[in-house]
């Protein structure tokens, strides 16, 4: 089993900045059954970052939730380096071209400086594609995960 070395510091965002983006998150599962995770770490070195963010994926027990519809939004902060790993639920329904293209808004706001921006927004725009996909259901819905950013080292 591979190291995970979690955490819940505050080292890459501002405590504002932070809690935008879990208010993000949460608003976004508050619409849909999805489940959506952020994890950044400094830097992602000798492995490709969707390799990176599979094995994080698996580590956060992703991977089990109902509908397979969960999503891991996967930064390394200094290497700019990005990944967005969807479960094959969510993946089916929108195809590789809407990861891709949420990699590209998250590589336009980090060129000009704004990470907590580009995560806040690429969590916006997957909570719509997963309530369009997977709907909020009042009667059976349930957070499966936690809402939390995970920091790594």
């Amino acid at each position: 089993m591979a190291f995970f070395p979690f955490s819940k510091r505050k080292q890459f965002f501002s405590n504002d900045e932070q809690e935008r983006i879990v208010s993000a998150i949460r608003n976004a599962e508050q619409q849909t059954s999805g489940e959506i995770r952020v994890y950044t770490e400094s830097r992602c070195r000798f492995v490709d970052p969707l390799d990176r963010a599979a094995e994080i994926f698996w580590g956060l027990k992703m991977d089990l939730t109902k509908d397979r519809n969960g999503v891991l939004i996967y930064v390394a902060m200094k290497d700019h380096q990005f990944a967005i790993l969807a479960d094959q639920g969510i993946h089916e329904k929108v195809g590789q071209s809407f990861w891709n293209q949420e990699v590209a808004v998250m590589q336009k706001h980090f060129a000009n400086a704004h990470p907590a921006e580009a995560i806040e927004a690429v969590v916006n725009d997957v909570g719509l594609a997963l309530k369009t996909y997977f709907p909020y259901n009042r009667s059976s819905d349930k957070n499966e995960l936690p809402d939390d950013m995970v920091f790594g080292s």
